[in-house]
């Protein structure tokens, strides 16, 4: 069984989406929100308890502590939860500092019940999972943002070359079969490099890795 927390400000919305959701035999909401801040005690109080939430499920605008700011707290304070932000707004910058601060996923509340419930389950289980075209979002804006950058900054300065080359081709959204035959080595090798890149980085996961890279990809080219 999963265990869900909703954040929304709004209670038809909460309401809805618990009608719906424990519909689904592995899902159950075991809290309710109505901001960031009310979130965080609710995560609190039931840390000591069986019904610890698996899965956040988080607007963007509410009052009080927004979304985005949440989930830099539930990420920072709590190692259980993953974060699916679920929001009307598709905001560039929204979708990058949601996934800069640790959010697992980004969907829109007009996802269908069968891809939300697929999407609860991945970032259950550590995946990644965004709506259909917000990771193009995600890395737009997080190039435009740094786009006055000109030195390659501290942190890729500590990988090694075939490790920038692989970060260079995660940021260009290569999977581990296309890098591999690209360069020419084996998945395990890059399943390696992966692991080395994101311990070096300090990131929790690919996608933060792209993001990560995508500012940089000019440098990257150049090393």
């Amino acid at each position: 069984m999963i265990h869900l927390l909703l954040v929304d400000d709004q209670i038809i919305i909460r309401h809805g989406l618990k009608s719906l959701l424990e519909s689904k035999p592995d899902l159950q909401v075991v809290g309710e929100a109505e901001n960031g801040q009310q979130a965080l005690d609710v995560i609190e109080s039931l840390q000591e308890t069986s019904l610890q939430p698996d899965v956040v499920l988080l607007d963007v605008r509410m009052p009080v502590m927004d979304g985005v700011a949440a989930t830099e707290q539930i990420c920072q304070r709590f190692p259980r939860p993953q974060v699916l932000i679920l929001t009307t707004f598709d905001n560039d910058e929204y979708v990058s500092q949601a996934m800069r601060f640790g959010a697992k996923g980004y969907l829109l509340k007009d996802t269908p019940l069968e891809d939300l419930a697929i999407a609860i389950r991945a970032v259950h289980q550590g995946y990644t999972h965004l709506g259909p075209g917000l990771f193009e979002k995600a890395l737009v804006h997080q190039s435009t943002s740094h786009c006055l950058h000109s030195t390659i900054p501290p942190e890729l300065g500590n990988l090694s070359p075939r490790e920038r080359e692989v970060l260079r081709l995660i940021a260009c959204g290569a999977n581990n079969r296309e890098i591999a035959q690209g360069l020419y080595i084996s998945e395990r090798t890059v399943k390696n490099h992966v692991t080395s890149i994101l311990n070096r980085l300090n990131l929790r996961d690919r996608t933060q890795a792209a993001l990560f890279a995508s500012s940089f990809l000019g440098l990257l080219d150049n090393r």
